[in-house]
């Protein structure tokens, strides 16, 4: 995987079309969140991932921890991916990709203020049971470990790109307006962005989806 665009957050299929529309590649669906407040139905993104076609696919954000409930809800909702955002032990992940080697398996690096080398440490244990990891930033008022808008130290990020045997994919605050230098500082394989796209009534702004597609496509010709 190289050169990727995802958003995620996804609430209805207008929005799906939107963002199929401007060239965004994966569209992320955030389902039993731990809040209880999922922005869509199962049933309803169960839906749009099936009218989906290539090269958009439906990516499942979860923060399951077990192999075997991660599994099932894959197939439930038709996805061959899976963002694990949850505290996953590597021996889940192990049994996830032994089980599940049709599965694509992302693992989140969520970035606090000091813990780079706790992160480098994840990637050394978890590198061999993932196909590609994702950063995020941890918002310290709420919690939070995804979809906080807020950007983080992109030097971590730059430095997990480094250390890890497999791709990255960049998330964490960013925008149309940002998403260019990230990518020129960090180097990764793929971008993420949520908050930040939407407009104020909290639908994805198609504008920024274009500028956001167009600043990623230009950044990513010029590191290769």
């Amino acid at each position: 995987m190289k050169d990727l665009i995802q958003v995620a957050g996804i609430i209805d299929a207008t929005e799906a079309q939107l963002l199929a529309e401007e060239g965004v590649h994966w569209l992320g669906f955030p389902l039993r969140l731990p809040s209880g407040k999922d922005d869509i139905t199962e049933e309803a993104a169960t839906n749009i991932i099936s009218s989906l076609s290539s090269p958009q696919a439906g990516v499942l954000i979860s923060y399951m921890t077990k192999a075997d409930e991660v599994s099932a809800f894959c197939d439930e909702l038709g996805v061959k991916a899976v963002q694990l955002h949850g505290d996953v032990e590597v021996a889940e992940l192990k049994k996830l990709k032994l089980n599940r080697p049709d599965l694509y398996v992302l693992k989140s690096l969520v970035v606090k203020e000091d813990n780079a080398e706790e992160l480098l440490k994840l990637v050394d244990d978890c590198a061999e049971y993932v196909d590609m990891f994702i950063t995020d930033t941890f918002n310290p008022k709420t919690g939070a470990k995804g979809a906080t808008g807020l950007t983080h130290n992109w030097d971590v990020s730059a430095e997990l790109v480094r250390r890890s045997p497999k791709p990255l994919m960049m998330a964490g605050g960013l925008t149309a307006e940002n998403v260019a230098d990230a990518i020129r500082k960090v180097r990764p394989a793929a971008v993420d962005a949520h908050t930040g796209l939407e407009g104020t009534n909290g639908r994805k702004d198609r504008e920024k989806i274009k500028k956001f597609v167009s600043e990623s496509r230009s950044a990513f010709a010029e590191i290769a």
